[in-house]
């Protein structure tokens, strides 16, 4: 019987060729993009857990062997707002362990770095980064240490005297392979978990799975009237139910299998192109755009056999009676009941706000199951939506074009709503991811401080401005040197207050104000300026070490000497300069290279990771926009064209009978066009909803509007849309010729 099938399904000429190669066609991109997807969240996996080792002495992450220790001292700096990480080592035996990406432990005097980072040290002046790391480049670091291409990494070996000099360094036995449970801010590869804005990538992932699905169930069903017709009729010559599930199976399997093998082949072409998005910030490596065999396996498997199931589905009034397609009779309608999971989701999400779960797997659980049943609940109540708004409106017409078609969408709202289930959906993804991201941007995108104050370069020691470990001064020659450097604007020296000058009590607290010299607080006018006829201010530290601005504060007078302050230990380094970056980068080298314990940083870098990653969250909206519209437009092409191709009898009968071609061209349009716009805006409105409950319940944002490019796009999507209808009534005249009225 299965050859027979086989034979069936490719012999029926060209109308079944090219139902077929449709089908195929459109499995191949469903099947492509669902791939493309798993792998990217494998992608994120692999890129967290390439760099859990840098996660080393930190408490929790760390494990215990009988080795040799290592001595661990990991910092982490910046370029040009990209992050470096450092880790210097000093192994106190032969069988001290070794990070990945290596294959032996760097000397004292020798380093390995990043591909990416030793391309920057031989294009960029040392005086800007290479001076910072001493020693020569020894090599380079293996993929395997690497969460991305992009990575800025360096391991340098030091004797162990300099490393038990580092702040934080200390001894390990094992490299770390597992992030902390609480990192505080001791994990430098934390990757993207422990992130609050995981769940906006684990919600827009698992959305943009259910688009695909439909596209693949819609393609799976492609000219299902014609084939119960035909199956019918085999059912009359004596052909078993079995025997007519069978061969019905067989051809959508065949061509499903064939879509599936295709879209194997897109999903490999789209490797290369994902790598090169900066999803979460970085490329990804190639390779880890893989996905592993059960999953591979499982829509490889599950693809072929959805299709036959829904074939199966599509012929069961066949295999209950030969006559099941003759008799048909009006379905029974949609109740009101398929608006309670669409409300339960909305109500689960609700249910967070103010109730945010502790964990992220528990996030994960709680906003997929929301975002899943609001998805969900669009699907279900889509045809009762469309029967209550055909049913309004045929109430309100007389024009006959639209009586029909009111009168057909309120006898079979399902057939109508399928159709436009795709796009509905698509719609839905779009505003929430929108809504979502464009919320963060908002609040979180803009660098810290004012203008000016992005121009400064400060420097402090470690464990902050209130550890022990100051200098006792700063070398005259360091200070000419900085003056020296192209850009430079001026420099002030924030020295500690021993004898408590001002101390004043806040809460429990006592404060002790540093002190600076008004001459030197004079060229860095930014940060306020003293009394008139004052040699020395007390100042708030916070100001200084924040990169707050204060132009136009006054610091009050300190009753001391500008020769004593300039004897006491210095706690900040504040400089300014004109604004270019080459000025500032080569301050941080200077001050890096002469202070290797203190850490020296700008406004830029502590807004840098999270400009990083939000600009790969304004990516992923592009991801959602790329992926799902063509989606959904596919899925309305093949949607229309098929329930034309299903109707062509009862459209040819009309025209037989005198309705004018105009008249049932109107009809199909209306036909698609209402439960599009109906449905379409309520999914608009619950994505506004779904995404303001999120916002609220995991980041406490209020919704902030998407703004022009969101309304302009979809307005764009709902024209495309229509015009993707408006491009297939041509059809209506081809198929609907006095042949296709005949019986059989």
């Amino acid at each position: 019987m299965i050859p027979f099938s086989l034979r069936l399904a490719v012999s029926g000429g060209r109308a079944a060729l090219a139902r077929l190669v449709t089908i195929a066609a459109a499995v191949a991109i469903g099947v492509g993009l669902l791939l493309s997807t798993l792998a990217g969240l494998h992608a994120i996996d692999r890129a967290n857990e390439r760099q859990f080792w840098m996660n080393t002495g930190v408490k929790g992450a760390t494990a215990t062997a009988a080795v040799d220790p290592l001595w661990w001292g990991a910092r982490v700096d910046y370029y040009r707002g990209q992050s470096v990480f450092q880790a210097d080592v000093a192994p106190t035996g032969a069988t001290s362990p070794v990070p990945p990406g290596l294959s032996k432990l760097p000397a004292p005097g020798e380093y390995y770095a990043s591909p990416a980072l030793a391309k920057l040290l031989r294009e960029v002046p040392a005086v800007e980064l290479g001076d910072r790391f001493p020693g020569r480049l020894a090599g380079t670091l293996g993929d395997d240490a690497l969460p991305s291409p992009d990575t800025l990494a360096v391991i340098i070996g030091r004797t162990v005297e300099e490393v038990k000099a580092l702040p934080r360094a200390t001894t390990v036995t094992s490299v770390a392979t597992a992030l902390p449970v609480e990192c505080d801010n001791d994990c430098y590869g934390s990757g993207v978990h422990g992130d609050a804005l995981v769940l906006v990538l684990t919600v827009v992932a698992g959305a943009l799975i259910f688009p695909v699905l439909i596209f693949i169930g819609t393609a799976t069903r492609l000219s299902a009237a014609t084939r119960e017709q035909r199956y019918a009729a085999m059912r009359l010559v004596g052909a078993t139910p079995g025997q007519v599930s069978l061969m019905s199976a067989v051809e959508s399997t065949v061509a499903a299998v064939a879509g599936t093998v295709l879209g194997l082949g897109v999903y490999a072409a789209l490797k290369p192109l994902m790598a090169d998005v900066p999803f979460t910030g970085d490329r990804f490596f190639t390779d880890d755009l893989s996905v592993g065999l059960p999953q591979v396996a499982g829509v490889v498997l599950g693809v072929p056999v959805a299709a036959a199931l829904a074939a199966r589905f599509a012929l069961r009034r066949v295999t209950i009676s030969p006559l099941g397609v003759s008799r048909r009779v009006t379905p029974k309608p949609p109740s009101a009941w398929r608006v309670v999971p669409l409300l339960v989701g909305l109500g689960e999400l609700g249910y967070f706000v103010g109730r945010r779960p502790a964990t992220t797997d528990a996030q994960s659980m709680a906003y997929l199951a929301g975002f899943g049943l609001v998805m969900f609940g669009l699907v279900i109540a889509g045809p009762w939506l469309t029967m209550a708004a055909s049913r309004g409106v045929a109430r309100r017409t007389s024009r006959p074009a639209t009586l029909i078609a009111m009168r057909r969408l309120g006898d079979d709202p399902k057939a109508g709503f399928r159709s436009v289930a795709g796009l509905v959906l698509a719609l839905f993804v779009t505003t929430a991811t929108l809504c979502i991201i464009g919320t963060i941007n908002v609040n979180e995108g803009a660098l810290n401080g004012t203008p000016e104050v992005l121009k400064a370069v400060v420097a402090t020691p470690p464990g902050g401005p209130d550890s022990r470990l100051g200098l006792p001064a700063v070398p005259d020659g360091v200070v000419a040197r900085a003056r020296a450097v192209p850009g430079f604007e001026g420099m002030a020296l924030v020295h500690d207050n021993p004898a408590g000058i001002g101390a004043y009590q806040y809460g429990r607290e006592r404060i002790v104000p540093p002190l600076v010299r008004c001459s030197e607080l004079a060229q860095i006018p930014v940060v306020g300026h003293c009394a008139p006829g004052a040699a020395v201010a007390l100042i708030d530290r916070n100001q200084f070490l924040n990169l707050q601005a204060e132009g136009e504060k006054e610091w009050p007078a300190a009753p001391i000497s500008a020769d004593e302050v300039t004897t006491l230990p210095v706690r900040i380094i504040y400089a300014t300069t004109d604004g270019s970056k080459t000025a500032q980068e080569q301050l941080r080298t200077l001050f890096m290279k002469e202070f290797p314990n203190y850490s020296v940083r700008m406004a830029e870098d502590w807004s840098s990771e999270g400009q990083k990653k939000l600009q790969g969250w304004r990516q992923l909206a592009n991801v959602v926009l790329l992926a799902t519209l063509p989606i959904a437009g596919c899925s309305l092409a093949v949607s229309v064209v098929a329930g034309l191709s299903d109707r062509r009898r009862p459209f040819a009968m009309l025209r037989l009978t005198g309705a004018p071609l105009r008249l049932l061209q109107r009809v199909l349009g209306l036909e698609s066009a209402l439960p599009l716009l109906v449905v379409s805006a309520v999914a608009i409105g619950t994505g506004f909803a779904a995404a303001a409950m999120f916002l609220k319940a995991q980041m406490n944002f209020d919704l902030a509007s998407p703004g022009a490019p969101y309304y302009g796009l979809t307005g764009f999507g709902l024209a495309a849309s229509l015009g993707i209808i408006a491009s297939t009534l041509p059809l209506l005249k081809r198929i609907t010729g006095p042949e296709a009225a005949r019986n059989g």
